[in-house]
């Protein structure tokens, strides 16, 4: 027996609704996860793709997926700058030579700051209150 209008209908809306979602991807993949601007390419509201994530699992693990790695790559850069970045610099005479910076500071204060907690490197203030010698330490979270 074959497939009546409606099941056909709801076949190629299915289809359709995998395609965007496989471009969507793809999209947040060349855009390294920023759902904005994968949005405008894929030319999908941010709406739908949160009703996405939210209902299909699937879905769902290939955009944290893809997250993961964006983070990945970002923690390879900050290492890159931990370790004195390298990179290419053009002579007067047209020569290419390889220059490493030194470690960059900051970005070895940042990384101590979100990796190296349990060994004390947080920053703390104190506070006095009421004059009463009383001091409450408060772990900033910068």
């Amino acid at each position: 027996m074959g497939k009546d209008k409606f099941e056909k209908s709801l076949e190629t809306r299915l289809d359709k609704t995998n395609n965007k979602k496989e471009l969507m991807i793809q999209c947040l993949k060349q855009s390294m996860g920023i759902v904005s601007q994968a949005c405008e390419k894929a030319d999908l509201s941010r709406t739908t793709h949160y009703e996405w994530y939210k209902e299909d699992p699937d879905y769902a693990a290939q955009v944290d997926a893809i997250q993961e790695s964006c983070i990945d790559f970002a923690e390879s850069k900050l290492m890159e700058l931990i370790n004195g970045a390298k990179h290419e610099v053009a002579t007067a005479k047209g020569e290419v030579l390889t220059v490493q910076d030194g470690p960059n500071p900051t970005a070895c204060i940042f990384y101590l700051k979100t990796k190296g907690k349990k060994r004390g490197y947080v920053e703390k203030s104190e506070l006095e209150v009421g004059g009463n010698g009383i001091n409450i330490t408060i772990d900033s979270l910068i």
